[in-house]
């Protein structure tokens, strides 16, 4: 498998056990009260930022026909007054996981688009865009840990570990 086989392959699996935790969240996690961040909430970040990493630029990116302004923030807002974002209506489970599936049959068209030694594409991240894939993954592997273990805590066990993606081999 080449380089760009084995990102593909990676943000795949990455992206599988974020699907498997969201999937598994019993209605009672899905918009807890007591959680800071709720369940819903972390998987839509997750999700909007993987999307948005693998665009090209801030310019180009294209984000999901259902995206709600300023949902994808978790906490104050970047810009000054850095006000809390305003979230209304949760997203359904069922429409995370279509932003998953729509997102996940794109990676591997939106990897290939960008050669690696090119810059990433955002001002605020000064990487290369092979830095920058490996930052977006450890991203979703971040908030993936963090749905994994609420549910684990909820009693509902765990989620497999995904290796990488067969798939991304042909």
């Amino acid at each position: 498998m080449d380089t760009l086989g084995t990102i593909v392959s990676q943000y795949r699996a990455s992206l599988r056990m974020l699907r498997s935790a969201i999937a598994e969240c019993p209605a009672e996690l899905w918009n807890a009260a007591g959680d800071a961040n709720r369940f819903w909430h972390i998987a839509y970040h997750a999700l909007f930022y993987t999307n948005l990493y693998l665009s090209r630029t801030e310019q180009e990116f294209r984000p999901w026909e259902k995206v709600r302004p300023e949902y994808n923030f978790l906490g104050p807002l970047p810009w000054p007054p850095h006000e809390q974002p305003k979230i209304g209506e949760p997203y359904a489970q069922a429409e995370v996981l279509e932003y998953h599936d729509w997102l996940f049959e794109r990676v591997a068209d939106l990897v290939r688009a960008v050669d690696l030694a090119a810059p990433s594409g955002f001002s605020w991240l000064p990487l290369r865009r092979l830095e920058l894939h490996i930052y977006n993954i450890r991203h979703i592997q971040h908030h993936a840990g963090q749905l994994i273990e609420r549910l684990r805590r909820a009693g509902r066990g765990g989620i497999d570990w995904v290796g990488r993606d067969h798939a991304a081999e042909s």
